[in-house]
């Protein structure tokens, strides 16, 4: 179920991201609180679909139990959550849904999927960026999470699809997501 992005974060990410590390963890715990909402969301409008049911209970909890971590972090830091704001890569994403009924729960999968995988990847990057050992070690345990959260859209996509279809369908977001990537300038978020 494991599959590559198409194109890597820059290390200049990184750069921007840790020069405004306060912006950068105000975001991250905003997208902790809205992958919980997400998994919750799609509980209620799947009820036919008992193991997807049970991932996305699972991944709520998870993805609140990081939301919690990264708000004591802010806390302790004396920061407060902003408004949210609509995140240029998640909408653009967002837009690659077709509308179909037939595929819409395909495209949903494939692009949460996608996401926790460019998750999976900044995480990463920050954790070994890092020096402080706690932050360190944090961001480095998210990004094994975020491994999980990615292949688990994947296994369910593969379970309600054909196969093939499910890897045309990813070969194909796949790459639209390398060019969202490519022409979005680097911010202090996630994405």
């Amino acid at each position: 179920m494991e599959y590559e992005l198409r194109v890597a974060t820059s290390p200049e990410w990184v750069k921007v991201a840790k020069a405004n590390f306060d912006t950068f963890l105000k975001d991250h715990a905003a997208c902790e609180r809205k992958a919980a909402a997400l998994a919750m969301s799609m509980v209620q409008h799947y009820p036919d679909k008992p193991d997807l049911i049970r991932g996305m209970i699972d991944l709520a909890m998870e993805e609140m139990a990081h939301f919690r971590e990264v708000m004591k972090i802010m806390l302790d830091r004396g920061l407060q959550q902003d408004n949210d704001e609509k995140d240029p890569y998640i909408k653009a994403l967002l837009g690659m849904i077709r509308k179909d009924g037939r595929v819409y729960l395909l495209d949903r999968l494939l692009i949460f999927s996608i996401v926790e995988k460019r998750g999976h990847e900044r995480f990463m990057m920050m954790g070994e960026s890092l020096e402080e050992p706690k932050m360190k070690d944090f961001y480095v345990r998210l990004a094994k999470a975020e491994y999980r959260h990615y292949t688990l859209f994947v296994k369910l996509a593969h379970q309600y699809y054909d196969s093939s279809e499910v890897l045309e369908r990813l070969d194909e977001l796949l790459d639209a997501e390398a060019k969202i990537v490519k022409n979005l300038p680097f911010r202090a978020a996630v994405h």
